[in-house]
């Protein structure tokens, strides 16, 4: 009897370890420095996650990423029930229930399609899948560039036959066709998750514009409802018209994309402005019922696509307009000007105002500022920063977050305008070889674990507990399954408690690690 019983358990557990060896992939570590890790993909072989499969009731599934090394390593645990808890212990609180997420992303910009299409059909694939497959991130939000923009290699957009107010010479390009598109297609196609595609302008055609150029101060010639700002609102419906052709589908667009920086003497790229007031003009008169007269009229709608220090005043100059109110979904934010605006200030008197108007994070990335190095292979800083981002605008009621470019090269390109930053993925196109920083799992941590539908919960700290490092944020899943984030950014170790009606975890947090907790309740 035991003889047959050990056999049995030995078989159940051989399935085990399989089913983990199939599933999950380990880090193939390279340094650029200490602590510098990034983890290598090439044709031949790329690190993967698990589909997230979770216990029974009573265990719970950690994955934790650290500078000294985890990437997205999981490990199971179960809920106690004893009398001795940690001094921090953090209490689900579901009575407490706040935004529901729309999802995680980034841009398929033409940069970031140059760079994934730069490498072997094989590497393609892995880094594809790296971001939207069940083995990967499982991201469902991608902003799309209409036409170019400081990620291009050269300035274009779809009308740029001067005076076609008809737009009869509309046409997409070959980064549409060629580029960006087929990554769409093949993203969709690997994605267990919908897919939610938004579009954004950088540019109206020059001959639109008071300054005659793609770049530097400008805004839309005549006034709302005159036939320029006519032709720009019917270039949007064009640009859907012409994707659905090719089996892609928008769920949303922004209005523009930084709309500010058009008011700016000599911007140096591609740039459309608008004032508050006059996208609030041009929504009601002509994009809202260009959008509305069209078969796009479910395609949600965002203003701003801005910095945040715009907010509340950008949304009550819009929204309390009721002609252009009734046209508006959501309220875009960009988060590099954000240390000079506060999100207590921004964002959420802008919630409590307009509690029904979602607010989402349409654009981030690092090395952007003149003190910051475009790219630093492996730094787990950078990785900290989104993730302290994205807590702070889950915390405080933002619906998602959409990272800039999926990929870039050693250089933080290309870049038309030479504006080089830093990504989550970083391609060697000569090498056939991409490299996986840390941002990219930190990314990870939000995106696999909070779907669409997911609804922000309390998670209650005592009174009387000392200041903590940890930030951490929870979430109740469609499936009923809780997720928990904790963020420590400190290099001390944190012993902490999670509380919830099943039991008590009693849980480290490593110095330098972000780490997601889930359970069935």
């Amino acid at each position: 009897m035991w003889g047959r019983g050990a056999a049995v358990l030995c078989w159940l557990l051989l399935l085990r370890a399989l089913r983990g060896a199939a599933g999950a992939r380990p880090c193939s570590p390279k340094f650029f420095g200490r602590d510098a890790m990034v983890c290598v993909c090439s044709a031949a072989y790329c690190d993967a996650v698990e589909p997230v499969v979770l216990p029974g009731a009573g265990g719970f599934v950690t994955y934790e990423s650290s500078k000294a090394g985890k990437r997205l390593q999981r490990s199971e645990g179960t809920f106690r029930h004893s009398l001795s808890a940690p001094d921090l212990v953090l209490t689900l609180d579901t009575t407490q229930r706040f935004q529901k997420i729309k999802g995680f992303g980034a841009s398929i910009t033409d940069a970031a399609a140059i760079n994934v299409l730069s490498l072997p059909a094989a590497a393609q694939d892995h880094l594809l899948r790296s971001y939207f497959s069940e083995e990967g991130l499982q991201y469902n939000l991608v902003r799309v560039p209409m036409a170019s923009c400081d990620f291009s290699l050269h300035t274009y957009t779809y009308a740029d036959v001067p005076d076609d107010f008809e737009l009869r010479h509309f046409a997409l390009r070959d980064e549409d066709t060629k580029l960006k598109i087929p990554l769409l297609r093949r993203a969709i196609a690997m994605a267990k998750r919908p897919l939610s595609i938004y579009g954004s302008p950088w540019t109206a055609p020059a001959w639109m514009k008071t300054s005659g150029s793609f770049v530097g101060k400008g805004t839309l010639k005549g006034r709302a409802g005159g036939k320029y700002h006519r032709a720009w609102a019917n270039y949007f419906v064009r640009f859907l018209d012409e994707y659905a052709k090719h089996n892609v589908t928008f769920w949303a667009v922004t209005a523009e994309n930084e709309p500010t920086a058009g008011l700016i003497n000599n911007y140096p790229f591609q740039c459309l402005g608008f004032t508050a007031e006059q996208q609030r003009d041009f929504i009601a008169r002509d994009l809202g019922p260009a959008l509305a007269n069209s078969s796009h009229r479910d395609v949600r709608l965002i203003i701003l696509d801005d910095n945040r220090l715009h907010l509340p005043h950008w949304a009550k100059v819009v929204l309390e307009d009721e002609q252009a109110a009734r046209y508006v979904h959501g309220i875009g934010i960009h988060w590099y000007l954000d240390f000079i605006g506060p999100i207590q200030d921004t964002v959420v008197p802008t919630h409590e105002l307009y509690p029904d108007v979602f607010i989402l994070a349409t654009e981030a990335s690092v090395g952007s500022h003149f003190w910051e190095r475009d790219v630093i292979l492996g730094c787990w800083e950078r990785g900290n920063q989104y993730s302290h981002s994205i807590l702070t605008n889950l915390n405080n009621h933002v619906t998602g977050w959409t990272d800039w470019n999926l990929a870039l090269d050693l250089e933080g390109g290309p870049s038309w305008v030479k504006n080089y930053v830093d990504s989550p993925i970083i391609v060697d196109g000569s090498q056939g070889v991409f490299y996986k920083q840390p941002m990219f799992y930190h990314m990870g941590h939000f995106s696999k674990f909070i779907p669409e539908g997911s609804q922000r919960v309390g998670l209650i700290a005592p009174k009387k507990s000392k200041k903590t490092p940890l930030e951490y944020t929870a979430f109740l899943r469609p499936d009923g399954a809780a997720v928990v984030v904790v963020l420590n950014r400190s290099p001390q170790n944190v012993t902490f408690g999670l509380a919830d009606t099943v039991g008590l975890i009693q849980a480290v947090s490593p110095a330098n690690s972000i780490q997601t907790y889930v359970w069935r309740r």
